[in-house]
Formats: C-alpha cells, sequence, structure tokens
C-alpha cells in the first residue's frame, strides 16, 4: 500500500498517527508540511479527496488565525487556501493519503478507516 503522511514530528498526534501505520506494517512517505508546504493545487486536491472545506482543516485556534481575521465568513474558499499555503502551521495534522482515501487522523484512529 502506498501512504503519505503530512507530518509534524512535534505533533504528538502525528507521532501516534504514523506508529499506528507502522504497526499496520504501512511506511508512509513523511512530508514534513511545515518545510515542504503543499501548492494551492495539491491542498485543494487534498480538501476535494477527502469531501472537506478550507474550514474544516483549519487550525482556528493557531494565532496566526486570529491575527489574519479567519473567522470572516466573506472569504472565500480560494482565499483561505491560499492563506493556508502561505501559512502552513494552519493546515489540521495529521493528513494521511492512502490508496483507500484521505482524512485528518485527528484522533490518531481515524488513520484506521483508511489503511
Amino acid at each position: 500500500m502506498s501512504a503519505k503522511i503530512y507530518y509534524n514530528g512535534k505533533c504528538g498526534t502525528c507521532r501516534n498517527t504514523l506508529a499506528l501505520m507502522n504497526e499496520a506494517g504501512v511506511e508512509p512517505e513523511l512530508i514534513n508540511y511545515l518545510q515542504d508546504t503543499p501548492t494551492k493545487e495539491e491542498l485543494s486536491a487534498l480538501l476535494d479527496q477527502m469531501g472537506l472545506e478550507p474550514r474544516d482543516a483549519i487550525r482556528a485556534k493557531e494565532q496566526v488565525y486570529k491575527d489574519l481575521n479567519l473567522d470572516n465568513p466573506e472569504l472565500s474558499r480560494e482565499e483561505l487556501i491560499e492563506t493556508m499555503v502561505a501559512n502552513p502551521i494552519l493546515i489540521q495534522r495529521p493528513i494521511v493519503v492512502t490508496d483507500k482515501g484521505a482524512a485528518i487522523c485527528r484522533p490518531a484512529e481515524n488513520v484506521k478507516a483508511i489503511l
């Protein structure tokens, strides 16, 4: 099975998700999304694959969310995606992509549905 995990090594949920994947015999491609940020097109495709809108995958508790007034309901999908790419800390984590689909694995056990 091919798999990718958009990963932040400092995040306990990311580490737990990776451990669950490894226990299942899956060795995913690790993508440090803070350094290797998806493009607008890639993030949009990921959201589409998960059936989510940007607001479903944005970390609203981050200070930059407040600083940029991202709770403004008039912001478009494209504007939110552009902001997430420019500030990758806003992207909810971890995102796992396998042959069976894609999901935000928060909690980590969500990964089981796509393994």
